[in-house]
């Protein structure tokens, strides 16, 4: 796996990003813990995809310039970079707000450079009845109760956090506040994802108390063409819970993606 800056819009600006692997470009984009919660999923599909794990502007110490105050920023810079690329046929995949950024970029795909979308218990649209969990007010306590389907395997005490380490946590949730404006939802988004005419799957943990599976499905059924799928004793991030069960969800998307290709 290589780290290496690249220029994006406005010129002059380094984004970070990790690639591995060779083959159908697969961009990957995490949520507020940054991207070692994405990682699983780029080792899994290095074997045989091109992966590109972006590090957010603002995450992990890396500059968020000015004028990157909004999700539909990132969307619209993540759009560039693949066209920057050259890349195409693109499987973009996002958890959390990284979810929230891919549906962004589907939304505005013109160029048509993204041909599958998989979220990840994803932030974004506002559901009636089914409210987000207002994460920037929870405690680390809450946040592991809220989020996790073993909250006592994964909180961690603050006190015995690194101070570094505490440092970099407290950065990213500050850059996360910025980026969503301190919310976690547009309620402009839903009503416009009936444009998007990938294939999606809607992956969603069940313990997830941020965001409801109810809430999983109404996002889902949003989309013209989406499957839904829950994993059971996971949270909000399914991928570090229960990977095994994760990757196989998303292994057969892949298959039936290509073997849909096949017949066409």
């Amino acid at each position: 796996m290589t780290t290496a800056p690249t220029d994006v819009s406005p010129p002059g600006f380094h984004l970070t990003v990790d690639e591995a692997g060779q083959g159908r470009p697969a961009l990957i984009l995490h949520g507020g813990g940054g991207p070692l919660t994405v990682a699983g999923i780029g080792a899994h599909l290095s074997a045989t995809m091109h992966t590109l794990i972006p590090t957010h502007p603002g995450w992990n110490g890396t500059e968020r310039p000015a004028w990157l105050t909004g999700i539909d920023d990132l969307a619209l810079m993540y759009l560039d970079e693949l066209s920057d690329r050259g890349l195409r046929d693109v499987l973009v995949i996002g958890s959390s707000i990284g979810g929230w950024i891919a549906t962004e970029m589907a939304v505005r795909d013109r160029a048509g450079l993204i041909s599958g979308l998989i979220l990840i218990d994803a932030a974004g649209v506002t559901v009636e009845g089914e409210p987000i969990r207002d994460f920037f007010a929870l405690d680390p306590r809450g946040v592991a109760e809220y989020a996790w389907h073993d909250a006592e395997r994964y909180y961690t005490d603050p006190a015995t956090v690194p101070a570094d380490q505490r440092d970099r946590q407290q950065a990213n949730v500050a850059s996360m506040r910025v980026v969503t404006g301190g919310r976690m939802d547009d309620p402009k988004l839903r009503r416009r994802l009936s444009r998007v005419q990938q294939q999606t799957l809607v992956l969603w943990g069940e313990s997830d108390r941020l965001f409801t599976p109810a809430y999983g499905t109404a996002y889902a059924a949003a989309f013209p063409n989406s499957v839904f799928r829950t994993i059971a004793q996971a949270g909000h991030l399914p991928q570090l819970e229960r990977p095994a069960a994760t990757f196989a969800l998303i292994d057969d998307y892949l298959q039936a993606q290509t073997e849909q290709e096949d017949l066409n």
